[in-house]
């Protein structure tokens, strides 16, 4: 029978376990008592003793924590019931910025309100435990195969000694394309895979309520007790400074797709880890400082790179069906990756990567550009691109090219902007630069 999901009054954090022998933290939730989940996360290739490490206990409870989100969403019910796992002041603060803003494009789509979410239940864990033995020269980079993880990659590759990438499988199937940009790396990998409870893939049939859940964050957790159990000694994301820039409003929210990519998600997860460990994991943004259009200059010097990088989601559809074998050269993301690549590779070099045509080449692509540059009154889509300022400045350094100037396209688009157009050429050297906050180590610092 579908589950009614207004009939749901409580979330329910229920237990946590860890399979030490089979490297796998089982995770498990309930909607009120008419739903069970169960979430498994295997960490690859740690030995058993591993996890009695100091630290890793710490870790296995914030990813308990972070994991449930998945499951939350099913009903988006006005309470969840922490039960017996340790929570910490910052952990709570944490958690209901999670829910309420990681939430936000899941809220909208779905016309909720979650502001008044409540929190109840959990036990006082106490002070930090002892800080966790890790190598500081030791640093995992969480990898998808795109621009902004090789900019990283190969950003930090000279001022670490032991960069590692950290790939995150969801389900037992590697993705191809991405395979194919870590092996390029010539680096060790370092793995997980998360199995979601079956029931959740299944949400339309059972009468779940759907939508995007804060992803990165989950991702991060997973990453920091990947890093606790082989003695890494940081973290290093690749979230530019635009991922901190919301899509709309909603409920007098602002609504930010990439929330968990966002710099207020950074700070409050290094609070938690500061509050659960005395010498913590670094947890920290690579690009945080830069634009788009910095990590896209960047990435066009990468020239090994181009022939194997792919940043179109279609690629890592969970469905094997559904997934696409190479760029799908449709969709906002691989429209918006021509984009802010286009004014510093060539036109023939950019149909190779799309393996033609280019997405700027494509009539229908008109709209969904109009609404990157700002000039269609749309939002920015809820998709992983850069904001209006970065993509205006994209689009009128590449519409100066020479090769670009049969672009019909483009050359409208910049056309149709004006003194926008204007103003976003006079901005552009200050897209190269670093601008804005940034957490990052001195030592690892661009």
């Amino acid at each position: 029978m579908a589950l009614d999901p207004t009939t749901v009054s409580t979330f329910r954090y229920v237990d946590v376990d860890v399979d030490e022998a089979a490297g796998a933290v089982r995770c498990r939730y309930a909607l009120d008592d008419q739903v069970q989940f169960e979430e498994v996360v295997e960490i690859g290739d740690v030995p058993s003793a591993a996890w009695s490490r100091p630290g890793v206990d710490e870790a296995v409870r914030l990813l308990h924590l972070l994991a449930g989100v998945s499951y939350y969403k099913a009903a988006a019910p006005p309470v969840v019931d922490l039960g017996e796992v340790g929570v910490r002041a910052e952990d709570r603060e944490l958690l209901r910025a999670f829910h309420v803003d990681g939430l936000g494009e899941y809220a909208a789509r779905n016309d909720l309100d979650l502001t008044d979410l409540r929190f109840t239940g959990g036990t006082d864990p106490g002070g930090p435990s002892a800080g966790v033995e890790v190598d500081p020269d030791a640093v995992l980079v969480p990898f998808g195969g795109g621009v902004d993880s090789i900019v990283t990659l190969e950003g930090l590759r000279p001022r670490v000694a032991r960069p590692e990438l950290f790939v995150l499988t969801r389900g037992r199937t590697r993705f191809a394309a991405l395979e194919e940009a870590a092996a390029a790396t010539g680096l060790p990998v370092r793995r997980a895979t998360q199995l979601l409870d079956p029931k959740i893939l299944r949400s339309d049939e059972l009468g779940y309520r759907n939508g995007h859940v804060p992803v990165t964050g989950v991702l991060s957790a997973i990453a920091l007790l990947t890093a606790a159990l082989h003695g890494h000694g940081a973290v290093a994301m690749s979230n530019e400074w635009s991922a901190s820039h919301g899509n709309l409003e909603h409920a007098g929210r602002s609504v930010n797709h990439q929330w968990s990519k966002s710099l207020a998600f950074e700070q409050l997860l290094r609070d938690s880890l500061a509050a659960a460990w005395t010498t913590p994991v670094t947890y920290y943004s690579w690009l945080r400082a830069r634009s788009e259009i910095w990590v896209a200059e960047r990435f066009a010097r990468l020239e090994r790179y181009h022939p194997v990088f792919r940043s179109c989601n279609r690629a890592f559809a969970i469905d094997p069906a559904r997934r696409a074998t190479g760029w799908c050269g449709e969709c906002d993301k691989c429209l918006f990756i021509d984009l802010v690549l286009a004014p510093f590779l060539t036109p023939q070099q950019l149909r190779e990567v799309f393996d033609e045509p280019e997405p700027l080449d494509r009539p229908e692509q008109l709209d969904p550009l109009r609404t990157l540059v700002g000039s269609s009154g749309d939002a920015k889509p809820f998709e992983c691109v850069g904001d209006v300022d970065e993509c205006r400045v994209a689009a009128v350094l590449a519409a100066d090219r020479p090769d670009r100037a049969g672009q019909q396209l483009l050359q409208q688009v910049v056309t149709e902007l004006g003194s926008d157009g204007d103003a976003a050429r006079a901005a552009a050297d200050t897209m190269l630069e670093p601008f804005g906050e940034d957490l990052v180590p001195d030592a690892h610092a661009p």
